[in-house]
């Protein structure tokens, strides 16, 4: 028994220093995988991302001209191409034998733990049984639970991913597997399988509707309320769509032969020209205002103000207990220190009559977004009650608007603002979103992250607005999508966007498709998808039924729609149905000069508009210094006052003008020069203040002493 026991207990020593001895060797070589893998990464920022950087020196390089930036661009690819991404292809080649991509995932995990292991522990999402798996490893990880072979919940990986936790020492790979938790949650969240119920974003589609239930008990009640019940049967709405379609192809083909505007291209595409109209109306009309005399800006506001009373619309917060006015200087300081871009406590330094604690307190407690959206309101119905502006619609039956987006940088670090390289370089910024009508009245404006589309927030203005009720409503191609022409033909709005690359747009016919398409020169590229408008036509009209009583905005809804990893059934009923009446208004488009025109010509306003909003931020015209999204939308909206209260003095100048013509012929001549022109000028208009150049301002009064003379 003796020896059978020494045996053994040297076989167990033994046996326990091999044990060791591999072990040994297999952190070894981890650790040499790792540096290989870090070499490799450091060699992609190297290589890769060190050409990029230089690139993007090169593009910002005020000292260089366009074609000497395309030259040393050529060089640095051309230098990369055979010494850094040769070297890197070797690299990469070398390591893939020893490193694969769950080691590098691994090795780089450890800063996504520090940053979204707190988040995750952070969040609530509500029960589903689509996730039910994932739900239950993140409530093991929340719970601190024991992560290793055998404990951890691996029932949401599949097969691969649970092999590749387990190292050929059997030992369990939990950083690996926390990244593999973090990539299944963000899966989960996009794809709609996962909710969160604190968020705006990611909650479930239905929360953004009008309750299922309501919605059944009540749908006849809220269809009648929304002025849709001419919508209330999917067939009869595409009967009548398919219809017009297909009258709508005859009409555009019959005339296609005699329209010297369109160009047919072999490939089956085509080239539609807008010829550009004899007289430009965005053109201001300098020469009518006075050329001796630059009119104060702040007499402009306090003009405007004694006709339609737009100062009163500053009501204090607290009204049941604060009734004392606030005087008009200080309103006028206010709106002109945060509409110009000059800051509150400088405007309040530079100007006479207001003081800064005075200026303070009434930004403060007067300048709130619905205040200051009051008065542009009120400032537009008083230019609506003029026959003057009229003079610029096309018809009177009828009113155009348009919108589009300006980019500005924001100066600091913004929640709300996003970065892009294109327009901020290295910084950040926003997009301030305007809609303008034909009559020249900036109606609406809203302040938009630079990263999101604008087509989301066409919908909020058209619905937001009870001043200006725009009948047919133009946008660039960044305000386009498929599902927005659906959803504005619901709404009773008329789409009328200007796309690029009009002419390799697809058009879409109800099948089948090659109905009467023997002799068309402009032939339909796909059917209609009629069976998923009809099958998701409840839940669509609920939604528009949401928008238009104004339950839901149109911009929350589409977030939480372009949110998902793959299209929501209701977004594909949306663009389905969108496609019908996108392939009618191409169909229109090419067929009408007018309709084209028209569609240039209101864009030129809105374009003109932009223009005039940096004209008028004469502090910073090319970046906002407040960084919260509420304090962003009041000093745009102050710069709308601005500009709204500039239009409506230029109409009251050109009324009185008509009022002092000599005869009728006068009279006349004046009103064509006026249609012909646009009211949106400002060069009379002086934003600058006044410079005083007296000895008494001349003087130095900080004690900045010349230079001492020679001897």
């Amino acid at each position: 028994m003796g020896e059978d026991q020494a045996y053994q207990e040297m076989h167990f020593s033994v046996s326990s220093q091999s044990k060791r001895e591999y072990q040994e060797t297999l952190a070894q070589d981890r650790k040499d995988q790792q540096r290989q893998i870090a070499s490799v990464v450091n060699s992609l920022d190297v290589s890769v991302f060190g050409v990029l950087r230089s690139i993007q020196g090169v593009m910002a390089a005020a000292n260089l001209s366009d074609t000497e930036k395309v030259e040393a661009i050529e060089d640095l690819l051309k230098h990369s191409k055979t010494e850094d991404f040769d070297r890197l292809k070797d690299d990469l080649a070398d390591t893939a034998s020893n490193a694969n991509w769950y080691d590098i995932l691994e090795t780089r995990s450890l800063k996504l733990q520090n940053r979204l292991s707190p988040v995750l522990r952070a969040l609530e999402f509500m029960p589903t049984t689509r996730a039910k798996a994932l739900q239950k490893a993140i409530a093991y990880f929340k719970a601190d639970g024991d992560l290793s072979a055998g404990h951890a919940p691996v029932d949401f990986l599949d097969p691969e991913q649970r092999a590749a936790l387990i190292r050929a020492d059997e030992t369990f790979r939990v950083s690996l597997y926390k990244v593999f938790l973090f990539q299944a949650v963000t899966t989960a969240i996009k794809s709609g399988d996962l909710n969160i119920e604190q968020s705006y974003k990611y909650r479930p589609m239905d929360t953004y509707l009008i309750d299922k239930v309501r919605w059944q008990r009540d749908k006849t009640h809220l269809l009648e309320r929304a002025g849709l019940t001419e919508f209330a049967n999917p067939e009869a709405v595409l009967s009548v769509l398919k219809s017009a379609l297909f009258g709508q192809y005859e009409t555009t083909n019959r005339n296609a032969t005699n329209n010297l505007h369109l160009k047919l291209r072999k490939d089956g595409t085509f080239h539609i020209a807008t010829p550009a109209m004899d007289g430009r109306e965005d053109d201001p009309m300098g020469d009518l205002f006075p050329q001796r005399h630059d009119v104060p800006l702040a007499q402009v506001l306090e003009t405007v103000n004694n006709h339609c009373g737009m100062l009163r619309s500053f009501e204090h917060w607290q009204q049941t207990h604060v009734r004392q006015a606030t005087s008009h200087p200080a309103l006028l300081a206010g709106i002109m220190g945060l509409g110009c871009g000059i800051d509150v406590r400088k405007m309040a330094r530079i100007s006479s009559s207001v003081t800064a604690s005075e200026l303070d307190h009434t930004v403060n407690w007067r300048f709130s977004l619905e205040n200051i959206r009051a008065a542009n309101d009120a400032v537009n119905k008083a230019m609506e009650a003029m026959e003057l502006p009229n003079l610029h619609r096309q018809t009177h039956d009828q009113l155009h608007t348009a919108s589009d987006g300006q980019k500005f940088e924001v100066r600091g670090n913004s929640l709300h603002a996003s970065r892009s390289f294109k327009y901020f370089g290295q910084g950040q910024g926003i997009s301030a979103y305007t809609f303008v009508d034909e009559r020249n009245f900036l109606w609406h404006s809203m302040m938009i992250s630079a990263a999101d589309r604008e087509s989301a927030y066409v919908i909020d203005g058209l619905m937001h607005n009870d001043v200006v009720k725009s009948d047919i409503h133009s946008t660039d191609t960044h305000g386009y999508t498929e599902a927005i022409f659906g959803l504005t033909h619901m709404l009773g709005f008329s789409f009328a966007p200007r796309i690029k690359g009009i002419g390799k747009q697809t058009l879409y016919a109800f099948k089948p498709k090659n109905q009467g398409a023997d002799d068309w020169a402009i032939r339909p590229d796909k059917t209609v998808n009629e069976a998923v408008v009809v099958e998701n036509w409840d839940d669509f009209l609920r939604m528009v039924t949401t928008i238009k009583l104004k339950e839901n905005t149109a911009s929350d809804i589409f977030r939480r729609l372009n949110s998902y990893s793959k299209q929501h059934a209701l977004y594909q009923t949306m663009k389905a149905f969108g496609q019908i009446i996108k392939s009618l208004f191409l169909l229109r488009y090419i067929d009408d000069l007018a309709l084209r025109q028209a569609i240039e010509k209101q864009l030129n306003k809105v374009e003109l508009a932009n223009r005039f909003t940096r004209a008028v931020a004469v502090g910073n015209p090319r970046e906002f210094i407040q960084t919260e999204k509420e304090e962003q939308e009041i000093a745009e909206a102050c710069n709308r006052l601005i500009k709204n209260s500039i239009i409506c003095w230029n109409y009251l100048y050109l009324a009185r003008q008509i009022e002092k013509a000599p005869d009728a012929e006068a009279r006349e001549n004046l009103l064509r020069l006026i249609a012909a022109h646009s009211p949106m000028s400002w060069a009379h208009i002086n934003m600058l203040g006044e410079y005083d150049f007296s000895e008494e301002k001349l003087r130095d009064t900080l004690g900045v002493l010349p230079p001492k003379r020679a001897a």
